[in-house]
């Protein structure tokens, strides 16, 4: 009976670290491994920086775009771009312009 005690004794001895260990260890496995943890964050990270490049060039090309039309505009109409859409759509050439044509497999845009 005597060993009994013992054993049960330092069962109760061993368990109380051994669930504050399990604790710290699934804790800490979660901050570097977890959902919101420093591999996820890099991630994240990652991802942010790439969405912003992308942001700024959709930014930009939507500024061209936007000088584009309003060099279009009733009220402010620029003779340049009135001119390069006038002989793109009628595929029409100034006889002192230099063509400088391309194979039909050669994308300009």
């Amino acid at each position: 009976m005597n060993f009994w005690v013992s054993v049960k004794r330092r069962v109760k001895a061993v368990l109380a670290p051994l669930f504050f260990l399990g604790v710290t260890a699934f804790f800490g496995w979660n901050v570097t491994q977890g959902n919101h943890g420093l591999v996820a964050n890099t991630e994240r990270q990652a991802l942010l920086r790439q969405v912003q490049v992308d942001n700024a060039s959709a930014k930009a090309e939507r500024d061209g775009w936007v000088r584009r039309v309003n060099g279009l505009q009733a009220s402010h109409l620029d003779p340049d771009t009135l001119d390069e859409r006038a002989r793109a759509m009628l595929n029409l050439a100034d006889p002192r312009d230099v063509v400088v044509q391309y194979a039909p497999k050669d994308k300009l845009f």
